[in-house]
Parts: structure tokens; C-alpha cells; sequence
């Protein structure tokens, strides 16, 4: 319980220097990252193209058609959004990179409203 605890703490510091997005956000892009590395196969590193679609087809299953309307309660409201959170966490230690990755690489994956909405099925 303690490293919960711990990795909470860490994130109300995050949350203190950026405060543009919910701890739940944060919560999710970690569910949202091991959910895509075991849909991958994967247990090392997964880019922000890859880390998108994860997000995206977890929030779909967490919330369907809600999914737009709970990220955006969180402050999200783009795929670069959740590129902040990943580098907030990197800056932080909780997430590491390779020299390669870059906040572009989370930069208009998908639509929200497209995706989400629009071209939602049930």
C-alpha cells in the first residue's frame, strides 16, 4: 500500500506545478499504458502513437460514448493532453523515455469527438 501512497504524493506534486489536469487522468494513463503493453505483448517501452490507441480503446471500454465528457472533466481534451501528463510523470520519475520520444508524438492521433461520438458503435 505504501508505493500507492507514494506514487499519489508524487502526483499531487505534479498536480501543484500543472494544474490543468484531474489526479484521475494520471490514474488512467498509467491503466492506459499497462493495458496497451499487455495488448502489445510488450513489457518495455511503448511510443505515444501506440500509448494513444491503448487510451483510446481503454476509455471506450471504461466509458463508451462518456469517454470524451469524462476526459474532458479531467482537463483533457486532446491526445497532446495526455502527452503532458506522460512528460509531467517523466519529469517527475515516475515514467522514463528514450531520446526519441517527444510531446509531438502524442500530437493529433484522434479526434475525441470522432472517435468518441461521431463514429462510435455500440
Amino acid at each position: 500500500m505504501r508505493a500507492k501512497d507514494d506514487l499519489i504524493e508524487v502526483l499531487k506534486k505534479i498536480m501543484e506545478k500543472d494544474t490543468r489536469y484531474k489526479i484521475d487522468a494520471y490514474l488512467f494513463l498509467l491503466s492506459a499504458l499497462n493495458f496497451t503493453m499487455e495488448n502489445l505483448k510488450r513489457e518495455g517501452h511503448v511510443n505515444g502513437r501506440e500509448l494513444c490507441q491503448g487510451i483510446k480503446a481503454l476509455g471506450i471500454e471504461q466509458f463508451g460514448r462518456m469517454a470524451r465528457t469524462v476526459f474532458e472533466h479531467w482537463g483533457v481534451r486532446q491526445t497532446e493532453d495526455f502527452g503532458n501528463i506522460v512528460f509531467n510523470m517523466v519529469d517527475a520519475g515516475v515514467l522514463g523515455k528514450t531520446p526519441a520520444d517527444s510531446i509531438e508524438d502524442f500530437k493529433d492521433i484522434f479526434d475525441f469527438k470522432k472517435e468518441f461520438e461521431d463514429e462510435y458503435t455500440y
